[in-house]
């Protein structure tokens, strides 16, 4: 059994459980290089570990950009 959740505006499946952690882990993203909201709350990388996604969850992930 899978779970979907939308990352980014696309539908994703993961298996129950996954993390916040192993999400960001297994899309290869640099920890000190995003930050993760789900369902419009910002989880503190301090939570990661321990943030499951949730079916239905709704994931936005943010990287800081330089520019001018």
């Amino acid at each position: 059994m899978t779970i979907t959740a939308t990352l980014n505006g696309t539908p994703q499946t993961y298996e129950p459980g996954t993390t916040v952690a192993a999400l960001v882990e297994e899309h290869g993203w640099r920890e000190q290089a995003v930050a993760v909201a789900v369902d419009g709350a910002l989880v503190p990388k301090s939570r990661w570990q321990h943030a499951e996604i949730a079916d239905g969850s709704d994931i936005i992930t943010l990287s800081p950009m330089q520019g001018g």
